[in-house]
């Protein structure tokens, strides 16, 4: 973070996890929609502050970095995030457990 020595980058190719590729997925539509550019993204993840860098993942720190500028723009507020965010919750914690599957 900011130039600080990080020690050794582990290069090695690993699977992306369902959600990481989710995230990914939603920074290049989202990004594509003109809801933010590269530059408000190195924003968001700026302000975070390194105790971000020292507990998240990297796509933890992108998922927070895409909401924040989504939130910005004005495609959903906090509110209706949170309503959201409680009916995923509602599912359970498999997709077995969405009612009627």
């Amino acid at each position: 973070m900011g130039g600080q020595a990080a020690g050794p980058v582990e290069l090695a190719e690993h699977d992306h996890a369902l959600w990481e590729k989710r995230v990914d997925a939603l920074m290049v539509l989202a990004s594509r929609k003109g809801f933010f550019t590269v530059d408000g993204l190195r924003r968001a993840l700026e302000d975070m502050g390194e105790e971000a860098f020292e507990t998240m993942s990297y796509y933890e720190r992108w998922v927070a970095a895409v909401n924040q500028n989504l939130l910005e723009a004005g495609v959903y507020t906090v509110a209706e995030l949170g309503a959201r965010m409680a009916e995923v919750r509602a599912r359970g914690d498999t997709y077995g457990e969405v009612a009627g599957g």
